[in-house]
C-alpha cells in the first residue's frame, strides 16, 4: 500500500516545482526550488537535474540525509501543499531518466523515502466553507 493517497499522487502530477530542505554541515538549514517525479514503482521521489552532483543539495543529503521535499501552490481562494519528510537515498546512476523534458539530467539524484507526509487542501472540504479543508500529518515507512 502507497504511504500517499490518491489526492497527494494527482497532486504531484500536476504541479511539477517542489523546494528541496537539507541540513548543512554547518547545521543551517539551505532550500531550494526543484523539479522532481513521483516514482510510483519505488513509492518515492526521485530529485535530480543539471549538474546536480555538483549542488549544496547533493553535498547535504550525502552528509545528513534526513530532507524534506515542499510541493505548494495557491490557487485563490485556497492553499494546497504536500510536506514530504525522509530519507535521501544517493544513487549515482539513473537520474537522466526522470525528467524526459531536460534531457541534460545528469546521473546522479536523490530518491527520497518518505518517514512523514503532511497534506493540506488535497481533500474534499469538510463543509460549506471552502477553507474547512482536513489536514493530513501521518508518519509512513
Amino acid at each position: 500500500m502507497s504511504p500517499f493517497t490518491d489526492a497527494e499522487i494527482a497532486y504531484m502530477g500536476r504541479i511539477t516545482l517542489a523546494r528541496l530542505a537539507t541540513i548543512g554541515t554547518d547545521g543551517r538549514p539551505h532550500v531550494i526550488p526543484l523539479t522532481y517525479h513521483y516514482n510510483p514503482d519505488e513509492d518515492a521521489i526521485d530529485i535530480g537535474g543539471i549538474d546536480f552532483a555538483a549542488g549544496k543539495k547533493w553535498r547535504d543529503a550525502n552528509a545528513n540525509p534526513k530532507v524534506t521535499l515542499l510541493i505548494d501552490d495557491f490557487d485563490p481562494p485556497e492553499a494546497h501543499a504536500l510536506e514530504i519528510r525522509g530519507e535521501a537515498e544517493i544513487h549515482q546512476t539513473g537520474g537522466s531518466k526522470i525528467n524526459p523534458r531536460f534531457p541534460n539530467f545528469v546521473e546522479p539524484f536523490i530518491r527520497l523515502r518518505p518517514t512523514h507526509i503532511v497534506s493540506w487542501g488535497l481533500n474534499e472540504p469538510v463543509g460549506e466553507n471552502p477553507a474547512d479543508v482536513p489536514v493530513s500529518s501521518r508518519r509512513v515507512g
